[in-house]
């Protein structure tokens, strides 16, 4: 039986100030969510960030969805186990939720720490894991902290993880319900490509309820591309029927390039004409 539109579920987009405006009818037809990508420039956060926030609440007067925001990631690791780079990244975390306090966003995405040279040899060097580990949460934590205390959810995202598990292990072992899972389709799609990853659609079985946001992008498998989806090799039906069967309520994101930002409306249509998306 094929579900009506008002079930299924409802798409937003990631977006900066530069293109928020011509889709800000579409967001607000459904109350979609919205995650802004303006403040992952360094230079941004050591300057006036609080004269964009104010544009920003302007712009999204009216609007009623969920409000995310992409927290810094530039030039350093969640993994650092180095006290002098961990001060620089604490920092940065500390940050972002800041912005996200000003703006009254209750998300925030980082990016995970684990890479294919981890999967290949935490069962040969246990202690690895353990230090990757106490390093996260070192540079992680002051972060979690203020994130209980705002009311906002770090959600860490796959960047260059072969299995799925390492970074739901990794969101557990903060027992914190501030930390959450992400998932990006084109990253998990390109490591399957690179590093014989399980399928995008295994992610979001192995994350479950976890899983609070997602990154929809499509790619060939060569490249991050942040194409639109459908446009690239991976298959959508299964990563919604795992959505449906699995996860509860998640953010679903648009994230495209700035080209083919005017295309997520067509997009979104596409996937609704398909029975998976609004």
């Amino acid at each position: 039986m094929t579900a009506s539109a008002s079930d299924l579920p409802v798409l937003g987009a990631a977006l900066t100030l530069d293109d928020i405006e011509p889709l800000l009818d579409w967001l607000r037809d459904d109350e979609r969510d919205v995650e802004l990508q303006d403040f992952v420039d360094p230079k941004r956060l050591d300057g006036d960030w609080q004269h964009l926030v104010t544009r920003y609440r302007s712009v999204l007067d009216g609007h009623r969805g969920r409000i995310g925001l992409h927290g810094p990631f530039f030039g350093f690791d969640m993994g650092t186990n180095d006290p002098a780079f961990q001060t620089v990244v604490q920092k940065r975390f500390l940050q972002g939720l800041e912005i996200c306090e000003a703006l009254g966003a209750t998300q925030m995405v980082v990016h995970s720490p684990f890479n294919a040279w981890h999967h290949n040899n935490f069962q040969n060097a246990g202690m690895l894991k353990d230090q990757l580990f106490e390093a996260s949460h070192a540079n992680l934590m002051p972060a979690v902290k203020r994130a209980e205390d705002v009311g906002c959810t770090l959600v860490i995202e796959n960047i260059m993880d072969v299995d799925p598990f390492e970074r739901v292990r990794l969101v557990r072992s903060f027992e914190s319900d501030a930390v959450r899972v992400s998932l990006d389709t084109g990253h998990a799609q390109l490591a399957r490509a690179m590093s014989d990853a399980p399928p995008v659609d295994y992610h979001v079985v192995a994350a479950g309820n976890l899983l609070h946001h997602l990154h929809l992008q499509d790619t060939d498998g060569h490249a991050d591309r942040h194409w639109l989806p459908g446009d690239g090799a991976i298959v959508w039906r299964p990563i919604f029927e795992a959505l449906a069967g699995h996860a509860d309520n998640p953010r679903l994101i648009i994230e495209v390039t700035a080209g083919r930002k005017p295309g997520i409306v067509d997009c979104a249509k596409a996937l609704e004409r398909n029975g998976l998306a609004r």
